[in-house]
């Protein structure tokens, strides 16, 4: 069946398609939305076959020692990415996993995690070939999220000095990832529910790491962070 646009055949319709494709994208749509359930009766059956009591377990609560903080990207489950089990990583994600003080949700997030569920290791994990990063280093509007970009557009002009020395467009992004993330990390820790935690807790530690998709593995980033004392007089509260 052809797919060419028949601007001619359905005038009503909104996307001017003929009814032939339009039937065939409600199928196609039909079927991602069923393997989503078919894939989570199998993943129920698996689960129970390998443990009868396991959602029993589940439902009981959460104990996470981590949080993940990662980007948005479908590539980079936290769980599988770690090999931990649901319930051991508490996770929030977003567009090139940015850490801004006027983030309510994150603020959210980290604060639930770090004052009541006293976690021991917060986690900013971004990857390299993020699309978020690459959308930043350029000039090309794309909506409302150019707002969100604008946090690592300044992460760029922090570190223009050195990205502008790299020629190479994919190893200028992959470093502006991992500058992102260490950024972030410090972000982290300017915040006071961090602060005020290290205050009260030894055992808090925050960290940078960047995923490489193309082998799986984890790149730790060296910058980890648990305490205020090299923030400088003005961040540290």
């Amino acid at each position: 069946m052809s797919n060419i646009v028949n601007r001619d055949t359905n005038p009503s319709s909104p996307l001017n398609i003929t009814p032939e494709l339009a039937a065939e994208l409600k199928e196609r749509s039909k079927n991602t939305y069923q393997q989503l359930i078919d894939g989570n009766r199998a993943f129920v059956e698996r689960s129970l076959a390998d443990d009868p009591d396991y959602f029993n377990k589940l439902a009981a609560g959460q104990n996470p020692q981590v949080l993940w903080i990662g980007c948005a990207d479908s590539r980079v489950p936290a769980n599988e990415v770690t090999g931990t089990k649901p319930g051991e990583v508490f996770v929030h994600r977003n567009i090139a996993n940015v850490c801004v003080h006027s983030d309510m949700n994150m603020l959210s997030v980290l604060d639930y995690a770090v004052n009541v569920l006293k976690v021991k290791h917060v986690i900013v994990a971004g990857h390299y070939g993020c699309g978020g990063v690459i959308a930043a280093m350029g000039n090309k509007q794309f909506g409302l999220i150019d707002n969100w970009l604008r946090h690592i557009k300044d992460v760029y002009r922090l570190h223009s000095h050195e990205l502008d020395l790299i020629t190479d467009d994919k190893q200028r992004a992959n470093r502006l990832v991992e500058l992102n993330v260490i950024e972030q990390v410090f972000n982290l820790c300017k915040t006071t529910i961090i602060q005020n935690a290290w205050k009260e807790r030894v055992d808090l530690e925050i960290h940078g790491w960047v995923i490489d998709i193309g082998t799986g593995y984890v790149k730790d980033l060296k910058v980890s962070c648990n305490s205020s004392v090299n923030l400088g007089k003005v961040f540290a509260l």
